[in-house]
């Protein structure tokens, strides 16, 4: 028999992690026709609620509910990294546990899987019960992704995947510090077919992802998956070096021909607190490609593992 592996990455999701298990296992007699064995993977990232106890209530009457919890809060990306690390399974899906990836969904995605796909991700065509402007941004991240880096990173996508083993292994290949999972599964490659799905809210609890937190992520993406920000920080260096020069240029010209004095004061000062915002912000640039090549030189682990059942 082939073997299922779901990963299901937890950061305080004690009252969802029952209610997954059943909604996952309603899909039971549906792998059991297409021998396939199921195993359950919960990820532990650094909970300070019961989410560990209620794995542990589970594996108590499931011995095929596994888990792996982390010293402490590593993050998604590190979660998802170690339950693909850890998993066994000739497939592998991954699955968030407040059930905003429909676990009634994986029917139909093993389904398309058995046709010759290397993988078949989910993507949400509406982003009902989202505030609007973080809709609009979210839109907006995606649009300036498609423009600025190779890697296919679709719009709405989620990091509900079902995965051959050949994927997953290309995945764990990249072994960089820093991760950006989205983007990671769109530069490995491998034929991916698409599902869409109206968004679905979460059952319980509330979001771990804030508007901070989304757009500190949303550079992680940008830095990690292309170097435009840096060829635009020199563009416009060299754009303000060619103004500079014109500028010069002009005034000898005016002092030559019409011998005014220099003036304008305050459009001075305009024009140098500009330019020095400019430099700034391409300083910036250059600081979070540093920052990146730094933490990943230091060669950290990217999660400890603090239990493992």
């Amino acid at each position: 028999m082939s073997l299922l592996t779901v990963v299901v990455p937890c950061y305080n999701e004690e009252e969802n992690v029952p209610f997954f298990y059943e909604e996952l296992m309603k899909n039971e007699p549906f792998f059991d026709e297409k021998g396939i064995e199921l195993e359950l993977l919960y990820v532990d990232d650094g909970s300070r609620d019961g989410t560990v106890t209620e794995v542990k209530k589970l594996r108590e009457k499931d011995q095929r509910v596994h888990l792996v919890s982390f010293s402490r809060n590593f993050g998604k990306e590190a979660a998802i990294y170690a339950g693909l690390e850890n998993a066994g399974g000739d497939y592998v899906v991954l699955m968030d546990a407040d059930l905003q990836d429909p676990p009634s969904l994986l029917p139909e995605m093993f389904t398309l899987l058995e046709q010759g796909y290397d993988s078949v991700a989910t993507r949400r065509v509406s982003r009902k019960g989202e505030p609007p402007v973080r809709s609009f941004f979210a839109r907006m991240f995606y649009r300036l992704m498609k423009k600025i880096s190779r890697t296919e990173i679709m719009d709405g996508a989620r990091d509900y995947r079902l995965m051959t083993r050949q994927m997953v292994d290309a995945i764990l290949s990249m072994q960089e510090y820093n991760r950006f999972t989205k983007g990671i599964f769109g530069w490995v490659g491998f034929s991916t077919k698409w599902i869409e799905y109206e968004n679905v809210e979460r059952l319980k609890g509330e979001t771990k992802w804030s508007f901070w937190k989304l757009f500190l992520y949303s550079l992680d993406g940008i830095c990690a998956f292309s170097t435009v920000p840096l060829m635009l920080a020199s563009v416009m260096g060299a754009f303000f070096c060619v103004v500079a020069f014109l500028m010069i240029f002009f005034i000898i010209i005016r002092k030559l021909i019409f011998g005014d004095p220099v003036s304008g004061w305050p459009s001075l000062v305009c024009i140098i607190l500009m330019v020095s915002g400019v430099q700034f912000f391409c300083t910036g640039i250059l600081g979070q490609y540093l920052a990146k090549t730094y933490m990943e030189v230091k060669r950290r682990p990217i999660y400890l593992v603090k239990e493992r059942l």
